[in-house]
């Protein structure tokens, strides 16, 4: 396949002219993408004085009655089917892996935790968890492996990815829902426990002063270590 390269603006064109082919140009490149665009590799594809926001915000635009829709997840761009007709093409969808309850619990943890511990994870849930279920998500590629505690027994901590982002459709992991919005889908009860509070998740990929970093030939980077 031909690399994409960066065209040439449109010597004298008017400046509609030159973003109907910046729309053809970045229409195109996420088109044939199978994964989210960085911002970076789509500015490199369109001549050096294109305001890129405003590109995309057209492009958007052009999209937003369509049954595909540009869209933003993990700080990337791709077209994504619109959320009202998800259900219309579901079934045509390979059937999603199941996770189990514990797995669907620990992976809200570490979400909304994050930096956190097997530890702090099961004292959160109230109940002990497998080594394999953090190991499934780890293999899904939603949760890894951040550092270790600065703590003794220095146990490793545990935060959600870029794909993992990527998957649910989020630009930033703020963008989980807070208290009030998983009250009003009703995932939690209206009369809580006084003081009970959703954390604001934060998923810095720089470690935290409490954590270290995970050192080369740590068993812990070896996926069958432990098993």
């Amino acid at each position: 396949m031909t690399a994409l390269r960066k065209p040439l603006s449109i010597v004298g064109a008017e400046p509609e002219v030159q973003s109907d082919e910046n729309q053809r140009v970045l229409e195109a490149i996420l088109f044939a993408a199978t994964e989210p665009v960085d911002e970076n590799l789509l500015k490199s594809r369109l001549p050096e004085d294109a305001d890129l926001k405003a590109e995309l915000d057209r492009l958007a635009d052009h999209y937003a009655a369509r049954g595909v829709n540009l869209v933003r997840v993990a700080g990337k761009w791709a077209l994504r089917t619109a959320s009202d007709l998800s259900h219309r093409i579901a079934k045509d969808a390979p059937a999603p892996k199941k996770l189990s309850r514990a797995a669907i619990e620990t992976l809200a943890i570490v979400a909304y935790h994050q930096p956190v511990t097997r530890a702090e994870i099961e004292e959160i849930r109230g109940v002990t968890i497998s080594k394999g279920t953090l190991d499934a998500l780890i293999e899904m590629g939603w949760v890894r492996l951040r550092g270790r505690r600065k703590v003794p027994g220095r146990p490793v901590t545990y935060g959600t990815t870029e794909q993992f982002l990527i998957h649910f459709g989020l630009n930033e992991i703020s963008d989980l829902p807070g208290l009030e919005e998983l009250k009003g889908a009703g995932f939690l009860e209206d009369r809580l426990p006084a003081g009970f509070a959703v954390p604001i998740p934060n998923d810095l990929t720089t470690l935290r002063d409490d954590e270290e970093p995970l050192e080369e030939g740590d068993p812990e980077l070896d996926p069958e270590s432990g098993k």
